[in-house]
């Protein structure tokens, strides 16, 4: 019998949230062979991300997933062996009550959000004594050995070593000129990106700027003087050339970020994902009240430039608290360019560091049989 999981998503900012759990689930499947129920409130979304999904469907199968519609009111199902709430969600009072009259209450894992803050490893494992006589145990993602990793399968890096970029930009319809520099770009509403867009527009080589449908469209609309950038537009600025591509699945979207020699992405899903294709990137964090978000970028640059060297770390350091803090970003990126080189070697450094852990899934799963 497979053991089964339960994972409930609640989607919050879109694709992040969704592209974690979607992403999880279907390795546990293929890799784990667990019976996998998926439960997500809105399919819309997640479609984007699977476009062979039906939103008019409360239950159907994708790629061995069970893929349920979480109601506001709960359908009754029996919970699983593991219950995972991705990031804080809450689950169904009538599926937690269910949980704690089971003579064996399921592994209740609450998958937080990524950060590489200090605090992570001391919090990583901990249990959260319920009321009603549950546990609650937190999981956190990371970048360490006292952490739960992160999302990676198994055959993710041969892919990257066996793929084959000039046919892939052709099915795109991406024809950039020889020696253009290619950078993807999804990320939040950004005002930094005029500043940006000037300093790349000047420079002395060549880039193609592929942008994938999203909410940063409305900013480049404005530099460019388009109020609308329909799939498939193409303009050119001095040396830039900007075109706007479909919204694509998630495998797609690992291919574009293997295509690209600089990866510009936002949230967490991307940020990972931009970290195994072994290019430089560029995170465009989601933003807290407070500016709490700020810690958790500085966490990440601190542990990220070890390695580098002084110059290099702090021009990269610069260049993502510009981008995050509304600072001058066409000067960062002019400051970035002499340790080009050295930044790319790094890119590639930190993969395989990272790759050398266990992955989030593995993780789990081992988690899980270490409770029983």
């Amino acid at each position: 019998m497979k053991t089964t999981w339960d994972i409930f998503c609640t989607v919050v900012d879109n694709y992040g949230d969704i592209g974690v759990t979607w992403r999880l689930a279907r390795q546990l499947v293929a890799e784990h062979g667990l019976g996998v129920r998926l439960w997500v409130d809105d399919l819309q979304s997640f479609a984007r991300l699977c476009p062979a999904l039906d939103c008019n469907a409360d239950q159907q199968w994708q790629e061995g997933v069970e893929v349920r519609r979480w109601a506001a009111e709960w359908q009754g199902a029996a919970p699983a062996q593991v219950v995972i709430g991705a990031f804080a969600c809450q689950l169904p009072a009538a599926f937690v009550e269910a949980m704690a009259r089971l003579p064996k209450p399921p592994l209740w894992l609450n998958l937080d959000y990524l950060s590489a803050e200090d605090w992570v490893e001391g919090c990583h494992g901990l249990p959260s004594p319920q009321a009603n006589g549950l546990r609650k145990i937190f999981f956190f993602p990371g970048f360490t050995e006292k952490t739960g990793g992160l999302l990676r399968e198994r055959s993710l890096l041969p892919r990257r070593e066996a793929f084959e970029r000039a046919s892939f930009l052709a099915e795109l319809g991406v024809v950039p000129e020889d020696g253009a520099r290619l950078i993807s770009l999804f990320a939040y509403e950004n005002p930094q990106l005029c500043n940006w867009l000037d300093a790349l527009a000047a420079d002395a080589q060549p880039v193609h700027l592929l942008v994938p449908q999203g909410r940063i469209l409305g900013d480049l609309g404005r530099w460019l003087g388009e109020p609308e950038l329909p799939v498939g537009a193409l303009h050119r600025r001095g040396a830039l050339t900007v075109q706007v591509l479909p919204f694509v699945s998630q495998d797609d979207y690992d291919r574009l970020l293997w295509s690209c020699d600089f990866n510009a992405v936002r949230g967490e899903d991307s940020f990972v994902r931009a970290q195994w294709a072994g290019a430089p990137m560029l995170w465009h964090i989601y933003v807290q009240e407070e500016n709490a978000h700020w810690e958790k970028l500085e966490a990440f640059l601190a542990i990220y430039r070890r390695g580098l060297s002084d110059a290099a770390g702090l021009a990269l350091t610069a260049m993502w608290r510009a981008w995050n803090m509304d600072q001058p970003m066409g000067q960062a990126w002019q400051r970035l360019q002499p340790h080009w080189a050295e930044v790319c070697a790094h890119a590639r450094q930190w993969r395989a560091e990272q790759a050398a852990q266990p992955d989030l899934a593995t993780r789990l799963v081992q988690f899980y049989r270490n409770s029983l």
